[in-house]
């Protein structure tokens, strides 16, 4: 049983300092710590000319800047190491397009295998960019940790740009210039940005330093119209990489989404079309694409090509300039995510079956290995395991070599600086408070780890109460749920990170009729009256799954119950016609405990 958590109303003085507010989104921003005028303007009302801020303010971007065109001025050979995820990859294409846009004629770009080569840069690349007579390494959404593999690219005689939003090492790299906002003494004042968000700043800086020296872009673009038309993959990476979505990545995110529903990238629109979310000229057939749309088609998607084979299909599409090869990718990775779905599944069963014959269902930390998982799945196993259990999980693979491993924590337990606390288990490791991934610097270890770190979970989280949690803004009647309600929802859009979609509650709904819609019954439809008010489309998805919802809401709800729901507000459009929907998060018959 979740625990329902009611925010609390925001002080009357906050509500009568701001009457041009109607309340309920009043108390939607106190509930997201937005509290002063500047805070509110720049959230319901983003603006791009001033909440944007100079990318020059990075301390080492001038420096990265000056490489970066004596490069190009001298025909070196300039290489772009990326990352496998959608964010690596977004962050990868905006820096390839830009460097030739601004006249750089030897650009490579090199995206890590996640199985062979792992995250970051190893030793490897960097033996292979010594042979290929690379100049400068240009890193995005990596490279921060890599102390010794770029004090070995640095004694080749190679020059080092590292652009990074991961956790920062003790040490850091001896990289010519590093544009990261977390590094110690950094003044840039936005400590949030994706990895692409990092990317776009460096490429917004070229294309500043370009329109000042009076040079046009290779594409004949306007300086201006180019920087804002790579707003649609800033978009996609900071809503894929699950950064909060507040001050300039909310502003770039909702310019970005702005741009994606016009976006001029083929391989984009080409990916749309192929996954039924687009008309055959490219526009949504649900009106516009959301932050819904990139986090659960989309982001997938550019995901499905390092989890299943290589990330350079993600990149091929992205940097696409023909609509036949644009297609034949989309549906490549079309393809990838449907066997990355079947995949998952079956590996999350097998981890199931593990954890209940190993008996580790009262472990405070949930921890499962397969010799032939594989580590581009590992990530997705280890945060249905957290989600279906609400424990700290760790989901291991071996390729004979190496043993990988990727966790998911709950918002009680620190799993990065869990990890930092015992680093002698490692050969490598990284991540969030809620995610990391790491390599075993040998698989015997794996015992002797497994109780390090579940006595510390279990030390850390004796006394609290680790249930889930739902966060709901608001108490309403269903009367006060309308189109003005939905239209000031509006404005808090895009939904992400630390402004999570809105949640209600609605207290003694009456059950007019209940089916079962989807397949097996997979779903309910519900038609529910509170007070006066009919509610003709209320939607519970999942819930006639009895695995996810043991009680089995089929046969246990019937016309005539007393409901609590904790819903969040949606259009359904069909034929041309819009209708609002309540879309049910969770409920429980009424009266009942938490």
């Amino acid at each position: 049983m979740k625990k329902w958590i009611v925010q609390a109303p925001p002080p009357s003085d906050f509500i009568n300092s701001h009457p041009e507010l109607p309340p309920i989104a009043a108390r939607l921003l106190w509930n997201r710590n937005i509290h002063t005028q500047e805070q509110i303007d720049e959230f319901l009302n983003p603006d791009y000319l001033t909440d944007v801020h100079d990318p020059f303010l990075f301390k080492d971007m001038r420096k990265a800047v000056n490489i970066i065109f004596e490069a190009i001025k001298s025909d070196k050979n300039i290489m772009v190491h990326g990352d496998y995820d959608a964010d690596g990859v977004c962050a990868s294409t905006i820096l390839i397009s830009t460097l030739k846009n601004v006249g750089a004629k030897k650009v490579g770009v090199f995206l890590p295998h996640r199985e062979i080569d792992g995250y970051g840069i190893n030793m490897n690349t960097v033996k292979s960019f010594i042979k290929q007579k690379i100049d400068l390494i240009i890193t995005c959404d990596c490279g921060i940790s890599n102390f010794d593999e770029i004090a070995a690219a640095k004694d080749a005689g190679m020059q080092v740009i590292l652009t990074d939003h991961h956790t920062v090492p003790a040490e850091l790299p001896g990289a010519d210039a590093i544009i990261h906002a977390l590094v110690p003494n950094e003044p840039y004042p936005d400590k949030g940005l994706s990895g692409a968000a990092v990317a776009f700043k460096l490429a917004q800086a070229l294309i500043k330093t370009s329109a000042e020296n009076g040079e046009p872009l290779q594409d004949k673009q306007s300086h201006e119209g180019y920087e804002k038309w790579l707003l649609d993959l800033v978009a996609i990476a900071t809503i894929g990489d699950m950064v909060p979505l507040v001050g300039e990545s909310r502003t770039l995110t909702r310019y970005g989404l702005t741009v994606l529903n016009k976006t001029k990238n083929i391989g984009l629109r080409e990916l749309l079309i192929a996954s039924s979310l687009a008309d055959e000229n490219g526009r949504s057939k649900k009106g516009s694409y959301t932050s819904e749309t990139v986090s659960f088609q989309i982001v997938p998607r550019l995901n499905a090509a390092g989890r299943m084979d290589h990330a350079n299909t993600a990149l091929a599409l992205l940097m696409a300039e023909k609509n036949e090869e644009a297609l034949a990718l989309a549906l490549q990775l079309n393809k990838n995510n449907t066997d990355r779905q079947k995949l998952t599944e079956q590996m999350v069963e097998q981890a199931i079956n593990q954890i209940t014959e190993s008996k580790q269902e009262s472990n405070s930390v949930l921890i499962v290995m397969g010799e032939k998982w594989s580590t581009g799945i590992i990530g997705l196993i280890a945060g249905k395991i957290k989600d279906l259990y609400y424990k700290p999980s760790i989901v291991l693979g071996s390729d004979g070599n190496e043993t990988t491993a990727s966790g998911r924590s709950v918002p009680q337990f620190n799993m990065i600086a869990a990890l930092q606390s015992m680093p002698q288990y490692f050969s490598k490791f990284g991540g969030h408070p809620l995610a990391c991934g790491f390599s075993l610097k040998s698989k015997d270890l794996l015992k002797d780890f497994s109780k390090k770190i579940n006595a510390l979970a279990k030390k850390q989280t004796t006394g609290i109460d680790l249930v889930p949690q739902i966060v709901i803004d608001a108490e309403v009647n269903l009367e006060d749920v309308d189109w003005k309600l939905y239209d000031i929802l509006q404005k808090f859009e895009p939904f992400g990170q630390t402004n999570e979609e809105p949640l209600y509650l609605a207290k003694g709904l009456t059950v007019i009729e209940i089916s079962p819609v989807g397949q097996v019954g997979r779903h309910l439809k519900l038609l529910v009256k509170h007070n006066s008010h009919l509610v003709k489309k209320t939607i519970a998805f999942g819930f006639g799954n009895t695995e996810k919802h043991p009680a089995d809401w089929k046969k246990t709800l019937k016309p005539g119950d007393k409901i609590d729901m904790v819903f969040s507000v949606s259009v359904n459009e069909w034929n041309g016609n819009r209708e609002l929907e309540l879309s049910v998060k969770d409920m429980k018959k009424a009266n009942a405990s938490d």
